[in-house]
């Protein structure tokens, strides 16, 4: 919970806010639109940004429905582990750490090395990922996000 305290605290990271449907679907929107340019892209170092946006902006997308902002990456993770674990494994959530930190070797730097493995598990769950997130948000109860916000307001 430590991890999920210093979210809270920090400008811009997490935050609740009203449950948004229509946030929600424009995100989705956005994560559809990365993954039909990480299929048409052929720049590696670009696809692995298109893949992680995909995910991301898929996660995003959940949270918004849920009521969350958050523009900390680092802190939305986290969020998914703490509070979507009913949904996403650690193993996933773990992937997801480590797609996170491909990205920004992708973006930011030229000397980092990405193995080819995560590389490849990046481009084939980026699907995976988007389809688990719309299931999710079609299938998640207005109960079940109370539960959630409310376990967020017992932190605070």
């Amino acid at each position: 919970m430590d991890k999920i305290n210093w979210c809270l605290k920090q400008n811009r990271g997490l935050e609740l806010d009203e449950p948004n449907k229509r946030l929600a679907s424009a995100y989705i929107r956005k994560a559809e639109s990365s993954l039909e340019t990480l299929k048409i892209l052929e720049d590696k170092e670009w696809k692995i940004v298109a893949a992680y946006y995909t995910m991301y902006h898929s996660i995003y997308g959940l949270l918004r429905l849920i009521g969350i902002k958050c523009e900390i990456h680092t802190c939305t993770i986290e969020f998914v582990k703490t509070f979507l674990s009913d949904y996403f494994s650690k193993e996933e959530c773990r992937f997801l750490e480590n797609s996170l930190q491909a990205r920004i070797y992708a973006q930011y730097y030229t000397n980092k090395e990405i193995s080819d493995d995560i590389i490849q598990r990046m481009f084939q769950n980026a699907p995976e990922i988007l389809a688990k997130c719309k299931s999710i948000i079609s299938a998640i109860t207005e109960s079940k996000i109370n539960s959630i916000r409310t376990k967020l307001k017992e932190i605070k």
